[in-house]
């Protein structure tokens, strides 16, 4: 199958509603490095970086280099009294699962290893057939694997830990530096360039911008520059930001991306945030009164809470990571669940014409989101010590019950606020910022 290029398409064509805020708008002709933002709420529609076909595909090649040489040198060692082993980055989820803790060897494997390497080969392969799409003018071959492959690297994407995974290897090793020598192998050091790679990889990839390289947005009659998600006159897809027609159905498809459309429905969207967030308290109780892992020293079975975690590291000396501990485990989950509740509750309730109030919601809501997925250090602090300090009765370590009802808490929040549809706290007030939109630099 061939198809017309994408490229033709004049700038007046690409509009978008802006997911945060339901504003319709037009965006301008953007050049390389630059990016255009939404006038009401700031919110970034797309972007284009400098050289966007060049630099993606130089980052996740040299992302896969640095996961194959993750995977193929020793990561870390671990000796105290003439007794030591070292472990492979594999290790880690091998031992969850011999101490029959399948779920969270599986979330570790998926959330480092798996979802990042589909991820980067998704990048790599799409950003060649874009670029092959540009030289040849037009799109050929099998469109609709092409449209799953899109819709996959978009939903995958949040679900990336590897640099969530690095800070818990960090603590990790100043929680045991003081009873064991460590030793960092290679792997180490090259995951290290790996996590930040990752990063920098994730930050250059744009879905509207890589969408409109395959599948032009398509113009529907009747929705103008300045309308918002109140005037019931169209549906913005969440997937490609293709605006489609008001559906006759639930179980109408976008035009462009064939994703499933989720029209604005607040009240559907609140019960299913509510009950992610009731659930992540649920299991927020276990996690704090049962232990987190089990340390064995000399016979002796000690379990260690996080509360207990974070009072060790204090007493030892190591205040700092005493107190990443803290925020990340303790602080951050209970302020991102009272915050997320009282979002819901504000949502719950009429919304006003306040742009000032709304943003400030918007604000904390983004904050929630992004801060939701560092709570994961402590799990992966588990993980690592589990597969690190195994010498038998001198010293080993296990996971506790906790760790898995911590993990719980921490995707549950995460679905949580995912669940959520921030435009709630939009009224009905029109907005006259579209025509001002310009485009600014991304500093890419």
């Amino acid at each position: 199958m061939t198809t017309q290029t994408p490229q033709q398409q004049t700038p007046s064509d690409l509009m978008i509603a802006c997911e945060e805020c339901g504003l319709v708008v037009d965006i301008p002709d953007i050049q390389d490095g630059q990016k255009a933002d939404c006038p009401r709420c700031g919110h970034t529609l797309t972007k284009k970086i400098t050289m966007p076909y060049h630099r993606p595909l130089a980052y996740g090649i040299a992302c896969l280099i640095m996961l194959v040489l993750s995977l193929s040198f020793p990561f870390l060692s671990f000796s105290v009294n003439g007794m030591g082993q070292q472990i492979m980055l594999l290790n880690a989820a091998e031992t969850l699962q011999h101490f029959e803790n399948s779920v969270l060897a599986i979330l570790l494997m998926l959330t480092v290893l798996v979802f990042p390497a589909i991820y980067i080969m998704l990048v790599l392969y799409l950003y060649v057939r874009a670029a092959r799409v540009k030289h040849a003018g037009h799109l050929s071959g099998n469109t609709e694997t092409l449209k799953m492959l899109c819709r996959i690297l978009f939903r995958v994407q949040p679900w990336l830990m590897v640099d969530v995974f690095l800070i818990g290897v960090l603590v990790s090793l100043v929680k045991i530096s003081a009873l064991a020598h460590i030793g960092m192998g290679y792997s180490f050091w090259a995951f290290c360039i790996y996590s930040v790679l990752v990063v920098k990889c994730v930050s250059m990839v744009d879905r509207t911008w890589l969408w409109d390289q395959f599948f032009a947005m398509k113009h529907i009659d009747g929705v103008h520059e300045g309308d918002t998600h109140l005037d019931n006159n169209h549906v913005g897809c969440h997937v490609c930001n293709q605006i489609n027609p008001m559906p006759q159905d639930h179980h109408t498809k976008c035009i462009r991306c064939e994703s499933k459309l989720h029209g604005y429905n607040p009240q559907h969207s609140l019960q299913y945030s509510w009950a992610f967030l009731l659930a992540s308290v649920v299991f927020y109780i276990p996690a704090n009164l049962y232990p987190m892992m089990y340390t064995v020293s000399l016979g002796q079975t000690e379990g260690s809470t996080i509360m207990g975690g974070v009072v060790m590291l204090w007493q030892m000396g190591s205040w700092p990571i005493a107190l990443v501990i803290f925020i990340a485990s303790v602080f951050i989950p209970m302020a991102k669940m009272f915050a997320l509740a009282w979002l819901y509750y504000c949502a719950s309730k009429k919304p006003n014409d306040s742009t000032n109030e709304a943003i400030k919601r918007l604000k904390i809501y983004r904050m929630t989101e992004f801060i939701g997925r560092w709570s994961m250090v402590d799990i992966f602090v588990v993980a690592i010590l589990v597969a690190l300090v195994q010498l038998k009765n001198l010293m080993a370590i296990s996971p506790g019950p906790a760790a898995i009802c911590f993990a719980t808490v921490v995707v549950f929040t995460m679905l949580s606020a995912m669940s959520f549809d921030p435009r709630v706290f939009w009224g009905k007030a029109k907005t006259n910022h579209g025509s001002e939109l310009n485009a600014t630099e991304s500093n890419q």
